[in-house]
């Protein structure tokens, strides 16, 4: 749905093969849902806007937060830092300075 939801600069290597990020860029543009699925508990990620699925979150992340946010990567689109202007999310620019 083209809303920004995580930052390069919150990306970690978590070891897990999943893109994982400390945070989201704004926590109002994700839901988390309650996944019972594949008999384990866990927090589905979602997209607030799209209702897409996104990954999980899991409390085993480095930070102050303690989160580990794992996204499937069919679900991100990278913008260069270089075009983020042009495709219209300048307004993230201030995140990497």
């Amino acid at each position: 749905s083209g809303e920004p939801l995580f930052s390069s600069t919150d990306k970690y290597d978590a070891g897990c093969g999943w893109p994982s990020f400390t945070r989201p860029i704004r926590e109002y543009n994700i839901k988390e849902k309650m996944d019972l699925t594949h008999m384990m508990v866990r927090t589905e990620v979602r997209s607030k806007k799209g209702d897409s699925h996104l990954g999980h979150v899991f409390d085993d992340g480095p930070g102050p937060n303690g989160l580990r946010y794992c996204i499937n990567s069919a679900a991100l689109r990278f913008v260069p830092k270089e075009e983020m202007q042009k495709e219209g999310y300048g307004e993230y620019l201030q995140l990497f300075e």
